[in-house]
């Protein structure tokens, strides 16, 4: 193999690479040329912050019923899935709430120990108002229903979607990966290991290295998109659904790995949300926690040989 065709780009409120792997480097090109403009499409559906977005356009819309694409639809399913897989934690619904945090619009984030300063940490919990649980998709007649006035912000969801739908299609290469903000799907008819890093939240050295053939991994914390808030406490984008307020359970961090980008997604949030005493419940195929106080812990795979011990801060 001569190499590996790379595209990376800004896409999603940050940086999105795919690389293909082929013999062949002109139609390694093409892939990855093909697998960019896919996903700068589904970042100009997908926009919470584009007012002509079909998103938008969806979650002003007065009717009940309303018609969707493919790619909405899809993303619509993926936001049921991921609620239902983390027991309401992962919430797609809190339009309302994140505006009222501070994120209304496309914004330039303080980054830095969001917790610093943070009330004293408690596990998230699911909102008794559950809004996601009132979508549904339609297929058959191509369209989406939800109670006028409930709201879908995907985030994190549609990046692992669209890294799984990319993925799927280039699933003939030898080798891909595709990059969706950290939302990582790699794979390829070669089933070659490739390293994975763990970033330090902190902006410090990689804290590990994964090795996957095939298989996603997904991160998801509270520093990189941070801010101070009006009345000059902490905030982040990752929501406690029961208050609508930024979460602080103990966890800064949290990396999760699963077979889809999707899953990984979920779980990952899912363990940050949950806090030190339940996040390794939703790590099954094994990830990487950090704690507000530095500690990372590296949680095994069920059924895996233990994975070396913790690392030295």
């Amino acid at each position: 193999m001569s190499g590996e065709a790379i595209e990376r780009f800004e896409c999603f409120g940050g940086w999105c690479a795919v690389r293909v792997g082929d013999p062949d480097q002109e139609a390694a090109q093409r892939a990855a040329r093909w697998a960019r403009r896919t996903l700068l499409d589904a970042h100009a559906t997908l926009s919470r912050f584009d007012p002509e977005s079909e998103l938008s356009r969806l979650n002003r819309d007065p009717r009940p019923e309303v018609p969707a694409s493919l790619l909405l639809r899809r993303t619509v399913a993926a936001a049921l899935t991921a609620g239902l897989r983390s027991g309401g934690l992962v919430d797609a619904s809190l339009v309302e709430e994140i505006e009222a945090a501070g994120y209304a619009e496309s914004r330039d984030f303080d980054g830095g120990r969001a917790a610093d300063g943070a009330p004293l940490p408690h596990p998230a919990a699911p909102s008794p108002r559950a809004g996601w649980c009132g979508f549904s998709v339609n297929e058959s007649a191509g369209t989406v229903n939800r109670p006028p006035g409930v709201r879908l912000d995907p985030g994190g969801i549609a990046k692992g979607l669209m890294a799984d739908l990319v993925g799927e299609a280039l699933a003939d290469f030898p080798t891909f990966a595709v990059d969706c903000c950290g939302d990582l799907r790699v794979g390829g008819t070669a089933a070659r290991p490739r390293a994975i890093l763990v970033d330090d939240p902190t902006g410090g050295p990689a804290l590990y290295q994964l090795r996957i053939a095939d298989g996603a991994v997904a991160t998801s914390g509270i520093t990189r998109r941070s801010w101070t808030g009006e009345d000059g406490r902490p905030a982040h984008q990752i929501l406690d659904p029961a208050t609508g307020e930024p979460a602080f359970t103990g966890i800064v961090q949290a990396t999760a790995v699963a077979p889809s980008g999707l899953l990984a997604e979920t779980l990952a949030k899912a363990a940050l949300l949950s806090g030190p005493a339940h996040a390794e419940e939703h790590l099954p195929f094994g990830g990487v926690l950090v704690t507000e106080d530095g500690a990372v812990l590296l949680v095994d795979a069920l059924g895996a040989p233990p994975l070396p011990q913790v690392l030295a801060r």
